[in-house]
């Protein structure tokens, strides 16, 4: 891989991949750290996944790159319960109505009381704009489970919205 490729590999999809990890690990730091160590196995790798293929690459060394450094954490120390982030993703742009945070908020708050696998799908899918083989290919889980799991979670944001979500037509960014 080129020196160009590699910088333009992480102008696409560094944030993306560190607010991922960001979610896995529960701290920007470790997750930056995550995401430098996949960047740094992309640029090592012998066979350097193609244009099609290289953000899902990406998001499954660094999934399982997180996941490591969680388990590695386990073993040394309790994690706390004490995380919660409400906050549904990025930056919200300038024109955005009150209205539209305040339902973005909500769906944020209930999104972090789903089980793990479905935020995690959820957000692959929301968030990085991932197809559901793509997500399978992240995740190790079949194409049909990743449905189910999607299927699942907007039936319980929906449900637990009760009708005051968002606008009809309107994208959540879980």
């Amino acid at each position: 891989m080129t020196e160009a490729e590699l910088r333009s590999a992480m102008d696409r999809h560094e944030r993306s991949l560190v607010r991922y990890a960001e979610r896995i690990v529960r701290d920007v730091e470790r997750a930056r750290d995550v995401v430098q160590d996949t960047f740094l196995r992309l640029l090592r790798t012998d066979n350097a996944p193609d244009a099609e293929h290289l953000a899902q690459w990406l998001f499954t060394v660094c999934r399982n790159r997180a996941l490591d450094v969680v388990r590695k954490e386990k073993r040394m120390t309790t994690l706390s319960d004490a995380y919660t982030d409400s906050a549904a993703s990025g930056d919200p742009s300038p024109p955005e109505a009150a209205a539209d945070r305040e339902a973005l908020g909500r769906v944020g708050r209930i999104l972090v009381t789903l089980p793990e696998r479905q935020q995690e799908v959820i957000r692959l899918k929301f968030q990085n704009g991932f197809s559901y083989r793509q997500i399978a290919g992240v995740t190790g889980l079949s194409v049909t489970n990743v449905g189910l799991l999607i299927h699942t979670a907007i039936k319980t944001l929906r449900r637990q919205l009760g009708g005051a979500g968002l606008k009809t037509g309107r994208t959540a960014t879980a």
